[in-house]
């Protein structure tokens, strides 16, 4: 009989068998797109994540650059970067991927010798196959001064696809010969002549090359080519031209070789610059992709459901429990058959947006605390709790049976609220600080607050570059603090490490004592009363990048938050 661990460790290697068995090979899969009755398209990617967000997108074949994989080495397409950096690439962009790759393998890299140790090496790391160009070694990119490159010798090129041809140990293994002879200037019918020599070599298809703004040489050449073999186009140059110009011709696969590469510069570029002026961060962003993206482009999930498989578990982490049990009567007709936290923002729950900021810093372990309409409240992911006396009890008894759910798992608590937005950068830096109470303060807020209750709050110090510098604690939260005294307001934000939750349930046990507390007892009552027990509450100072949804404007300007 098998043990638990046992099960554990044979079942997915069962399943990872499946999946192999059930796939095709990479080489199948490309010489089953080079042989197609329709065009199919290959995209551009110069390293691991480029190939996996081509994947992502639906593509069913990469194009491994070597234009890109130079650019992204900060090298000039001039045979530059050798060719084991290139293979050393490559080999992460098919590990990263289940589709197959097609190298731009520039010239061989040599003579007939490279070509056979190149289709060895690419056939040992998952590629699928490879394309050659019948320049001379080293090459230049055939847009830079294409007229001017001299061509290889045709029948030394045919020895080279041979020896590739004959490398191969995999039949299924693609090898793509590159035409240049409009390139050069050399015209149709040296192309043909050249095209056919390759051909004849054993080339499973032809790539033919044109720097023309128009596709008239690519089109001239498959009209007297014919259906020889698979015809392969790279349009970079003539992208003008409608796809099903391409489709009509018969053309084999078209390469989009190089857009990938070009967008990321684009980007980068401008946010550079942007960094470069502004010296700060809040303006790039929320315009770029959360680190989060990241995480999950390089597998940062299969890596943690390992973690939990073989290594011992010790807890930890974040969960946030959110405080939703209420109406929002403020919102009228809004709310009449649902609660706050599920108004309709631009086509999701405000719930779900909340939610969904949480997720993007890592966040993922949720509870919210319903109440109104709590069946309503069915967002997936989330555990609920119910209030079922919302009506007659204050924030502090749905806080206090949320907390009674809560699993004992070794995580921090991070407490708010199912109808407060913020910027993702303010749950990151709350997350980050190492105190038993934590606070997030608006500093930028003062009496010209529009909010109903407006949570006043009186700190150690006012938010300045001294108080960046050192510790600040809060002394006070009221809406009846003198001008004076006032530093900001309370964002409805509070961070609990493990070691001060039973400090904090002592507490809540102490205050739910009194009857007047359970019907009307808020947040800042027991963060005020942590306080008066001699607990510190820390203070991180915000300006901005918050809402909280009270009145029926805050939906307006939540729609563009």
């Amino acid at each position: 009989m098998k043990t638990t661990a046992q099960l554990k460790t044979t079942e997915p290697r069962k399943a990872t068998q499946l999946r192999k068995t059930t796939q095709p090979k990479k080489t199948t899969q490309l010489r089953t797109l080079l042989n197609s009755k329709q065009l199919e398209f290959l995209i551009e990617a110069h390293d691991g994540i480029s190939a996996k967000i081509a994947e992502e997108a639906g593509f069913q074949g990469i194009w491994g650059s070597g234009l890109s994989i130079s650019a992204q080495l900060g090298v000039r397409d001039n045979n530059e970067a050798s060719w084991t950096q290139v293979l050393e690439v490559v080999e992460f962009m098919s590990d990263a991927t289940s589709v197959p790759i097609l190298l731009d393998g520039d010239t061989g890299y040599g003579n007939f010798n490279n070509v056979q140790r190149l289709v060895k090496k690419l056939e040992q790391r998952g590629v699928a196959g490879v394309c050659i160009e019948d320049k001379l070694f080293p090459k230049t990119n055939s847009f830079i001064k294409g007229t001017a490159q001299p061509l290889a010798d045709m029948d030394e090129f045919c020895g080279k696809i041979k020896a590739g041809k004959d490398a191969q140990s995999d039949d299924d293994f693609v090898l793509i010969a590159r035409v240049e002879a409009f390139i050069a200037g050399w015209g149709l019918s040296q192309a043909l002549r050249r095209a056919q020599a390759y051909y004849d070599a054993g080339a499973d298809g032809i790539l033919i090359h044109s720097a023309l703004r128009v596709p008239d040489e690519v089109l001239a050449f498959k009209r007297e080519w014919g259906d020889r073999a698979p015809v392969v186009i790279v349009p970079t140059k003539y992208y003008a031209t409608p796809t099903e110009v391409f489709r009509d011709a018969g053309f084999s696969i078209a390469i989009w070789a190089n857009q990938l590469l070009r967008a990321s510069v684009t980007m980068t570029q401008k946010v550079a610059q942007q960094l470069m002026v502004e010296q700060n961060l809040l303006n790039v962003e929320d315009k770029i992709v959360p680190v989060a993206e990241i995480f999950r482009l390089q597998g940062v999930a299969e890596h943690a459901e390992a973690e939990q498989r073989y290594l011992p578990q010790n807890g930890g982490g974040i969960r946030t429990v959110l405080l939703a049990a209420s109406r929002g009567i403020e919102l009228g007709q809004f709310t009449k058959d649902k609660p706050k936290c599920m108004v309709n923002l631009q086509g999701q729950p405000l719930l779900s947006r909340i939610v969904e900021e949480h997720h993007s810093v890592g966040i993922q372990d949720i509870t919210v605390v319903r109440g109104y309409k709590k069946e309503v409240v069915n967002l997936p992911g989330l555990d609920f709790v119910d209030n079922d006396d919302y009506d007659t009890t204050g924030e502090l008894v749905s806080l206090s049976r949320g907390l009674q759910e809560l699993p004992q798992d070794g995580q921090d608590w991070i407490i708010g609220y199912g109808d407060v937005l913020f910027k993702k950068y303010i749950l990151q830096m709350l997350s980050g600080v190492d105190h038993d109470f934590v606070v997030i303060i608006d500093s930028s807020q003062h009496r010209q607050t529009q909010q109903i209750r407006p949570d006043y709050v009186a700190c150690s110090l006012p938010d300045s570059t001294q108080a960046f510098y050192q510790h600040v604690y809060l002394q006070q939260i009221t809406p009846d603090l003198p001008d004076q005294e006032i530093c900001g307001i309370w964002t409805g934000l509070l961070k609990v490490s493990q070691q001060g939750q039973q400090k904090l349930r002592d507490t809540l046990n102490t205050l739910l004592q009194s009857e007047q507390v359970r019907q009307q007892g808020r947040m800042p009552t027991l963060i005020n009363r942590l306080i008066s027990d001699g607990h510190r509450v820390h203070v991180l100072y915000i300006k901005g990048h918050w809402l909280d949804i009270d009145q029926v404007e805050d939906l307006f300007k939540a729609g563009s938050f």
